[in-house]
């Protein structure tokens, strides 16, 4: 009767055959029903020797715990809950304890107060498999590992000055995308999300290795890399019986291990044949320039004798993971639901052409990254559609490396903790009409909240603290050149008939329900300034 229930209200998991599968289900049932009694009676004991009581929260199902109702749209729920338990509450999903925190001083305490506890990660199985046992930036514990891997991350590769000097190889790559659009695709239904995801991903690659996906055959490429990622973060996304039921994991009920191996297998490959390439001297990017790119820097590590400074072959492919697969995802996401919101608000679409005219001119195109500085009203725009649409409603959860206190409350070691941007967002307590679409919030002087999270907690797209996103410096200057100058060289409108909705399907990143189609018209006064 529960598991009937389960598949029901939970339509991630499979719903099984009962007629040809019984004897399988009443193994499983009796199996979990013996794990959970024992785990009852663990946590009981457990919680009658603690200083402070666990959050409230709902209670939900014997075995399945609140898992069956949570829908296909958490963040939603998440967010409702919030409203009846506060702004810290715990619930079982199958055997693992969560909490969730939907408040600034909460999160503050988690952050910064204990951010050495709460730095740690407990990846799900998927993330496990697709990132090579976790080795990536997101997904190591704190740790010596950890800290050598973000140092060659931030410190080398996404420096200040390299991703300065790397502008050329964003500048070139989006030209090409408005220069296809002007030449193909004028007048045409297309999609921005496509749009945003190719010209990021030639963007990202040709500054790691110099290669961009170009011609039939790359668009082919990129078009199946896409659909290899989206899949994949849908799979890493998804709750997973094998992770809220360890005893079970080796019978991989859903199959996401299965189809997770599947998809990491094409886009290791994808990476394999660019390092081979480099290694072997036939990369397109090899003959380009003398100067040493990304890629070079990270293979040159592999032959390092230092323990400090050398990595495997497979950590710098979830490194490059880390890089093109969520700098791609996020970027993409994000400027789709940036132009939704600037066409569902005219006015403010027309104050940010009016700023690009003034700043950029019709006769020119943005050519230099300094020029940006002057957008304050498309940077608000930006940070206004990140409010309602954090890319990561929780960000990655938080795995305490022991038993603590938050809020009153006792956080048990190894809890998943998620701090639910989402809520905090949208809190009418924290945010003037919250709901609603208001840009000019962040221009005044008391709403200039930056991304970094480092003394305000009502804002937080990209998280805070030492586990904040490692990609955020080139994420914030990747977004805002490809959205001025997608702005500044098109007008786009909604095809006849079509109307704008903002419903999110939820995995890793929410992304639009419904792709956002879009019709180009050139802005820009001259031709040659599509070349």
């Amino acid at each position: 009767m529960l598991l009937s229930s389960f598949c029901v209200t939970w339509p991630y998991l499979w719903c099984w055959d009962s007629t040809s599968l019984h004897p399988i289900l009443t193994i499983l049932v009796t199996l979990i029903s013996v794990l959970c009694l024992l785990r009852w009676f663990k946590n009981s004991s457990y919680e009658a020797t603690l200083p402070s009581p666990l959050p409230p929260g709902p209670l939900g199902l014997p075995l399945l715990g609140y898992l069956p109702f949570l829908g296909t749209n958490p963040h939603l729920k998440f967010h409702k809950l919030a409203q009846v338990y506060g702004p810290i509450y715990k619930l079982m999903l199958g055997t693992k304890t969560f909490i969730v925190v939907s408040s600034p001083s909460l999160v503050k305490e988690i952050v910064r107060d204990q951010d050495t506890v709460f730095a740690n990660r407990d990846p799900p199985i998927s993330v496990l498999v697709a990132l090579y046992g976790g080795t990536d930036i997101a997904s190591l514990p704190l740790g010596p590992r950890w800290r050598k891997a973000r140092k060659i991350f931030v410190s080398e590769m996404l420096s200040n000055t390299n991703i300065s000097s790397s502008f050329s190889h964003r500048k070139i790559e989006v030209k090409k995308s408005i220069r296809d659009v002007y030449e193909k695709k004028i007048g045409c239904p297309i999609s921005i999300s496509e749009l945003a995801f190719l010209t990021a991903t030639n963007a990202i690659m040709s500054m790691i290795w110099g290669e961009t996906l170009q011609g039939e055959e790359g668009a082919a490429i990129g078009a199946k890399f896409r659909a290899f990622v989206s899949e994949l973060m849908v799979l890493v996304g998804k709750p997973n019986v094998s992770d809220l039921y360890p005893a079970l994991a080796w019978l991989d009920l859903q199959g996401i291990e299965t189809r997770t191996r599947k998809v990491s297998q094409w886009i290791d490959k994808f990476f394999d044949s660019a390092i081979e390439k480099r290694m072997n001297g036939t990369g397109e990017g090899e003959n380009k320039s003398k100067k040493k790119d990304l890629l070079q820097y990270l293979l040159e590590l592999t032959k390092s004798d230092s323990d400090s400074a050398s990595m495997t072959m497979n950590e710098i492919k979830a490194i490059l993971i880390d890089i093109v697969v969520g700098g791609t995802e996020t970027t993409s996401t994000t400027l789709e639901w940036v132009v939704a919101r600037l066409l569902q608000h005219p006015e403010a679409m027309k104050r940010v052409h009016e700023e690009l005219d003034e700043a950029i001119g019709l006769d020119n195109c943005i050519e230099l990254e300094s020029q940006l500085s002057k957008l304050q009203h498309l940077e608000a725009v930006i940070k206004e559609t990140l409010r309602l649409h954090p890319p990561l409603p929780f960000l990655i959860p938080r795995c305490p490396s022991q038993t603590s206190t938050v809020g009153g409350y006792t956080i048990p070691k190894g809890a998943q903790v998620m701090l639910n941007v989402w809520t905090i967002h949208r809190d009418p307590d924290i945010w003037e009409d919250a709901l609603e679409f208001r840009p000019e919030r962040f221009l005044s002087d008391a709403g200039k909240l930056d991304y970094w999270g480092g003394n305000k907690f009502e804002y937080l797209p990209f998280g805070s603290g030492r586990r904040i996103c490692a990609g955020l410096p080139l994420a914030e200057k990747m977004m805002m050149f490809m959205l001025a100058s997608f702005l500044h060289s098109f007008e786009w409108r909604l095809p006849s008939g079509t109307e704008l909705e903002f419903s999110g399907k939820f995995g890793v990143v929410v992304k639009k329900m419904k792709p956002l189609v879009v019709i180009p018209k050139p802005r820009l006064s001259k031709p040659e300034l599509y070349q």
